[in-house]
């Protein structure tokens, strides 16, 4: 018992420390207009701070307008993501308010990379682009257009918040 309690009072000083820490890399809000060769759509993602130079996030993106033609249901408009991010603002040291990123994001469509920059105007408002590009897909032969939506060298462009 008293080894269950030394765990979980370890576990709650660790994570109240980790909940603590507000350094570049706070929670971010970032929603913009996704291009690619088939579609264009919106993405949300947001990111959470680990630490001044890392965060783990999740994006959302979902295809509004495909090319004329071509016929995609709603699975195949939509993809969801985990990401991780290394920052690399503070690092570079720029700009105090500008921040690049390269990560890795795990996917319903692939398992890809991508590579951002944002840049804030004040404390809590900026913008970004990003380029993400699938390293695997999961299907590799593929024979429906319509499986190439979120499945290819996508931009990202749009206002990002710090919350």
């Amino acid at each position: 018992m008293k080894k269950l309690i030394v765990l979980i009072s370890i576990l709650s000083v660790s994570f109240a420390n980790a909940q603590a820490f507000k350094g570049n890399t706070d929670n971010k809000l970032q929603i913009g207009a996704n291009f690619q060769d088939k579609a264009t759509g919106i993405n949300v993602s947001y990111d959470y701070g680990l630490g001044e130079n890392i965060s783990v996030g999740v994006s959302g993106a979902y295809a509004l307008s495909i090319k004329e033609g071509l016929d995609a249901s709603f699975g195949d408009r939509v993809d969801l993501k985990g990401r991780f991010n290394a920052h690399l603002g503070s690092v570079l040291n720029i700009d105090e308010n500008f921040d690049l990123y390269p990560g890795l994001n795990l996917g319903l469509k692939n398992f890809g990379g991508h590579v951002g920059a944002r840049f804030f105007f004040s404390e809590g408002f900026g913008i970004f682009t990003e380029a993400v590009f699938p390293l695997a897909r999961y299907k590799t032969n593929i024979t429906n257009p319509a499986d190439y939506i979120h499945n290819q060298f996508v931009m990202n462009v749009g206002a990002t918040f710090s919350l």
